[in-house]
């Protein structure tokens, strides 16, 4: 089992749009996969089921239980404020430490509106997950200028007058596509 996990708890966000997209591709490709929605966490969980309460909030525990059995993970990063959010680290935070990324796989897919595709954030989250002992997949992919290649559903970019800029604009959107499909392939393989 594959576990999408969609790293922001803004509902409706282009992260989740992206998750689902990326839970086809895996099926697609004979993987079996879930979303772990973290906009689905209990509101306080930050106060109610780390530290001196953990494993006391029942709903928090159903991700730790989800974790538990998920052997190889996709994180969704959007970009936020030059890093990734908030909530993801204190999610990775309130699970229990050291074993529930001890030596499971994973795969990072940045998401920006601007042009890096959240390089910095998954850079910062790869140095997290490290050190929590997960392989992370060599292949990061940075899904730069997300609203001009994405529009919710799959990779067809925004309609321009200017046949040159929809071309390239083409271009990129299968080139995004190709680069997930490759990096979903290494994470089946491993």
């Amino acid at each position: 089992m594959i576990g999408v996990i969609i790293g922001t708890n803004r509902h409706n966000s282009i992260s989740k749009k992206i998750g689902l997209y990326y839970k086809q591709l895996l099926e697609s490709l004979g993987a079996e996969s879930q979303i772990i929605d973290l906009s689905d966490l209990p509101e306080d969980f930050a106060f109610s089921a780390l530290y001196h309460n953990s494993g006391k909030n029942e709903l928090f525990n159903e991700f730790q239980k989800i974790v538990d059995t998920t052997t190889k993970f996709v994180f969704i990063v959007p970009e936020y404020n030059g890093s990734f959010p908030g909530v993801l680290k204190t999610f990775l935070d309130g699970l229990r430490y050291p074993d529930s990324f001890h030596y499971k796989k994973a795969a990072l897919v940045g998401v920006s509106s601007g042009v890096q595709g959240n390089a910095n954030g998954l850079g910062h989250l790869n140095d997290v997950l490290s050190y929590m002992q997960t392989d992370v997949l060599g292949l990061r992919i940075k899904l730069g200028k997300i609203w001009d290649y994405f529009d919710g559903k799959d990779f067809n970019p925004r309609q321009t007058d200017e046949i040159n800029a929809y071309t390239n604009a083409k271009k990129t959107a299968d080139i995004y596509k190709a680069f997930l499909e490759k990096q979903a392939r290494q994470l089946i393989e491993l």
